[in-house]
């Protein structure tokens, strides 16, 4: 691909067949693309193979040890990790081209999101421009053991791309209300296991604020109905974490 450092991109799927080809679309310029499954029932992985893609499946291992496990196989310098539900637009793979043909870039770079929901892009409510790290050189970065919301940490310089890219996330509300469940399960663990407790003020006040800071404070208003929709979602969220950890605490044999 010219006088350029190569690039492996990774994606963790399961039941992805929607939204994977079109991410893999977005990505048929990169020199490798590793796809890491971890079970999935649909044409996830047939989809995947017919764009060339490495494709591997494993037990599921957790968000962090599955994304880090999908960066072990890949074998360019550089390393772009996305979601099967992200796209890179072309002026972010121009940006990239560019850092890769850059004799002075960095070790590591912050994207930010453009996040859809319900089919519209959310500019609002904590959801611009919701940046994180995605592309670094090989050896040069690895997912934070967390149980949800995983971040990278880069050994070296970390700079920032100024093109964002497309996530089209939650088609549907029915999508948002799975993924509660089992992330609110995660999320309740990992404060469980780092000794957080849950009181009367967690499951009352914190999903109450939950919905001003995203409606009001970061003005979801203005994303119409769709920010009232994801202020009240994400207020049952906080609940359902919160309620989890109360469980937790309780433990099995409670009354």
């Amino acid at each position: 691909m010219g006088d350029r450092a190569g690039l492996s991109v990774a994606i963790i799927t399961l039941d992805e067949e929607t939204n994977i080809g079109p991410c893999l679309e977005s990505v048929k310029w990169a020199d490798e693309v590793v796809v890491c499954d971890s079970g999935s029932r649909d044409r996830t992985m047939e989809i995947a193979a017919g764009y060339g893609a490495r494709t591997f499946q494993d037990d599921w291992l957790g968000f962090a040890a599955h994304k880090n496990l999908a960066v072990s196989r890949c074998s360019q310098p550089w390393i772009l990790v996305l979601d099967a539900d992200e796209r890179v637009p072309p002026p972010l793979r121009e940006e990239i081209e560019g850092i890769l043909r850059s004799d002075a870039a960095g070790d590591g770079y912050s994207l930010g999101r453009k996040n859809f929901f319900l089919g519209a892009w959310i500019r609002h409510g904590g959801w611009s421009p919701d940046r994180s790290v995605r592309l670094f050189r090989r050896g040069q970065g690895r997912f934070r053991p967390r149980a949800v919301h995983e971040v990278v940490e880069v050994s070296g310089r970390i700079d920032a791309l100024q093109h964002p890219l497309e996530h089209y996330t939650y088609a549907l509300i029915s999508d948002f209300l799975r993924r509660m469940e089992r992330y609110a399960a995660l999320a309740a663990g990992e404060l469980f296991a780092t000794g957080h407790r849950c009181g009367v003020v967690d499951l009352t006040l914190r999903p109450a604020w939950t919905f001003l800071r995203m409606y009001l404070v970061r003005r979801g208003f203005l994303d119409g109905w769709r920010g009232l929709l994801l202020a009240g979602l994400y207020a049952s969220y906080t609940f359902a974490k919160y309620a989890q950890l109360w469980e937790r605490q309780r433990g099995p044999a409670a009354g």
